[in-house]
């Protein structure tokens, strides 16, 4: 079976999806091939018992116009939604107390998280010169530029929410350039901030109210629109042995199907996958090349869902709460899913998703179900002020390859993928591996894929 198509998306993840959506709105024929049996890549969303919960991603942040125009586009399929002002209230562990996270300048004097020889020491950051060492880590930016405090109360336990990484690992450049981009074109994180408030925004930039998002009734309903939108004949499922080779004049794209071999001959090809996957879907690009980005690492991480139908712990009226490294607990931190979003828990109830593993304590999340599950327990019924442990909802899910690290050798994995790009007309190579890691960040790359795919040499 062999057709010919104008570009073939390799995976249907929400860049696949989101590269899908726009291609279609530009009337450009494609076709997507997936290697699981459905579309959302590992965002998934289950009903179960009462609870509705997410087995991905749990939640996004409107940090694009681009993720809030894919809802404005499916408009009747899906329907964007914010987190209500709970979501606001963000907890820190300290000395096993849980610290709200402070979000005004009174609030920052008071509060205990941040020692007083830091919180004077702010007063000077807009004044200490910027940084020059472009490859500087987060944690040296920060202590630099705020404290230890602020680093082991603040930036450590928003780097283990996010990336479940390492401050002393990630390189602000890569991993955060708006953090970085602060001080490089204002001078000061505290400078810049207050600058940028007052610059004209454009009607796109309006759009990024940087709040807590997820779809009505789960974020596979906006998996499932963008697929149904995008025309469910032009997917592909169950793809093994996905070969990618160049042709005259394009590309020709084998796998086999239910053991069917199935060929397409394609002018573009634009891949959104794991770097880990290259090697094996483009034999045809050098070893030594593909290593400079296949060396990307990624965290490992456990996610566990609890759901429990009548709440006897703490008041869970917040975003949820994250663990410093320095506290030497089991768990990374605990998201209140039932607080931020309608309907996810019985009327009374309470759905908590927890997170273990991560870049530090990657054996962790090597252990088997029975030491997951004595390790949830003893840390939630201490940690929540559980009087008994009798959730009514026990889900484990495992991620080997869940955030990828953008550390001191993401400059080289972008340059490769650039100078591959440019060896091979028409391939593009996408995915979480560049431009960031967040679902707005997949919905902004997707719609640039599809400029890629419509204006070569962008």
């Amino acid at each position: 079976m062999q057709s010919t198509i104008h570009t073939l998306i390799i995976g249907s993840g929400l860049t696949g999806l989101s590269t899908a959506h726009y291609l279609k709105k530009a009337g450009i024929p494609f076709h997507v091939v997936e290697k699981e049996s459905r579309p959302g890549g590992v965002i998934q969303t289950v009903t179960e018992n009462g609870f509705t919960y997410e087995l991905g991603p749990n939640t996004g942040v409107i940090g694009s116009s681009e993720i809030v125009e894919l809802f404005e586009d499916l408009q009747g399929l899906c329907e964007l939604e914010t987190a209500n002002e709970n979501a606001q209230k963000r907890y820190i562990l300290k000395n096993g107390k849980w610290e709200q996270l402070p979000s005004g300048v009174m609030a920052g004097i008071k509060t205990p998280l941040f020692t007083w020889k830091d919180k004077f020491r702010l007063l000077g950051e807009p004044f200490r010169s910027k940084g020059k060492d472009p490859h500087e880590t987060l944690s040296a930016l920060v202590k630099r530029r705020m404290g230890q405090s602020f680093l082991d109360y603040a930036i450590d336990p928003f780097i283990i929410g996010v990336y479940a990484g390492d401050p002393e690992i990630l390189v602000p450049k890569y991993a955060l350039p708006k953090l970085y981009n602060l001080e490089q074109n204002y001078g000061s994180f505290i400078g810049g901030a207050v600058k940028k408030q007052f610059e004209k925004k454009t009607e796109a930039e309006k759009k990024i109210t940087r709040k807590v998002f997820s779809a009505r009734g789960g974020l596979s309903n906006l998996v499932n629109a963008l697929y149904e939108n995008a025309g469910k004949e032009n997917f592909s499922f169950r793809a093994v042995n996905l070969q990618v080779v160049p042709e005259e004049g394009g590309y020709k794209v084998s796998w086999q199907t239910h053991g069917e071999k199935r060929e397409i001959n394609a002018r573009k090809v634009v891949f959104t996958g794991g770097s880990f996957a290259l090697p094996d879907v483009f034999p045809f690009i050098e070893r030594e090349k593909l290593e400079k980005i296949t060396r990307l690492r990624y965290a490992k991480i456990v996610e566990v869902t609890l759901g429990f139908k009548a709440w006897k712990g703490i008041e869970l009226n917040g975003f949820g709460g994250l663990i410093p490294s320095r506290e030497k607990r089991d768990i990374l931190g605990v998201l209140y899913m039932s607080t931020l979003f309608e309907n996810r828990a019985p009327k009374g109830g309470a759905l908590l998703t927890i997170f273990m593993g991560g870049i530090r304590n990657e054996n962790l999340a090597n252990q088997p179900d029975d030491k997951i599950k004595e390790v949830v327990e003893r840390e939630i019924t201490d940690l929540m002020q559980l009087p008994e442990f009798q959730p009514d909802l026990f889900k484990i899910t495992r991620y080997d390859y869940a955030i990828p690290q953008y550390e001191v050798n993401s400059g080289e994995r972008f340059e490769t993928i650039a100078e591959l790009e440019k060896e091979y007309p028409g391939l593009i190579l996408g995915g979480n591996m560049r431009d960031g890691i967040g679902m707005a960040d997949r919905a902004k790359q997707g719609k640039m894929l599809a400029e890629q795919v419509k204006n070569p040499g962008l």
